[in-house]
């Protein structure tokens, strides 16, 4: 198991476990464009997705929250970002978290993914509209048997509670668009910086690859918006 008592790793492979994606796919790029050499892990009817960039990379076919799947694509991985999603009733999320956890190398930057709603020390304030947003969506997704938002926040509790090299990524609504620049990011949401509320998906993809690199947010709760956005911009130092 990867702990906060290892020395960081000198980056040279990642893994992202997501791959498919579009927040996946972005990141990818912004790997291959650091130098990183990258293992991609995705369900094995999603391999086709990545097809413009299977020369390129190592593909590992597998449901995310499965360990051996995990513990197979991690191995002498340097970095993992991790695409938590909360899709189905099966713990998917927090089987996915656990599994980084219980398989990453020792020393591993440990990146994860997730929104807003997102709270570390409950010192967040949320809109109505986030909340009520929250709320209903949860309901109706965990009627459906779509999604179970309550699993996501389980699986960052079990990423907070643990002493790896981790950094858990609160993403804001997410926009399509040319890159803006790296995000900025505050502790907290509610911070007037973050008002916009809009992030590129580019960019989020691009802040969870650079944040392999930064000492700064280990063990951080980052929440971000884009760069160019109007709450950004009008708090920029």
């Amino acid at each position: 198991m990867s702990t906060h008592s290892s020395a960081p790793r000198p980056m040279q492979t990642v893994c992202i476990i997501g791959a498919s994606g579009k927040l996946g796919q972005h990141m990818i790029r912004h790997a291959l464009l650091q130098g990183y050499a990258v293992v991609g892990v995705c369900r094995p009817q999603s391999v086709d997705k990545l097809a413009s960039l299977a020369d390129q990379i190592t593909i590992v076919p597998g449901m995310t929250n499965d360990p051996d799947v995990i513990r197979r694509a991690v191995a002498g991985c340097d970095g993992v970002l991790t695409v938590l999603v909360p899709w189905g009733m099966q713990q998917y999320a927090s089987g996915t978290a656990q599994a980084v956890l219980d398989h990453a190398e020792p020393g591993a930057r440990l990146i994860f993914s997730c929104g807003w709603h997102i709270t570390r020390d409950g010192q967040d304030i949320y809109t109505m509209w986030l909340r009520l947003f929250v709320a209903v969506f949860g309901f109706l997704a965990r009627m459906m048997r779509l999604a179970d938002l309550n699993d996501q926040v389980e699986a960052c509790r079990r990423i907070f509670a643990s002493d790896a090299l981790w950094t858990v990524v609160r993403g804001s609504d997410l926009e399509e668009g040319p890159s803006e620049g790296l995000p900025i990011w505050r502790r907290h949401v509610g911070d007037p910086a973050l008002a916009s509320n809009r992030t590129r998906r580019i960019d989020f993809a691009l802040f969870m690859v650079s944040a392999l690199t930064n000492a700064a947010l280990v063990q951080q709760a980052p929440a971000i918006v884009s760069r160019g956005s109007t709450s950004a911009l009008a708090h920029a130092a």
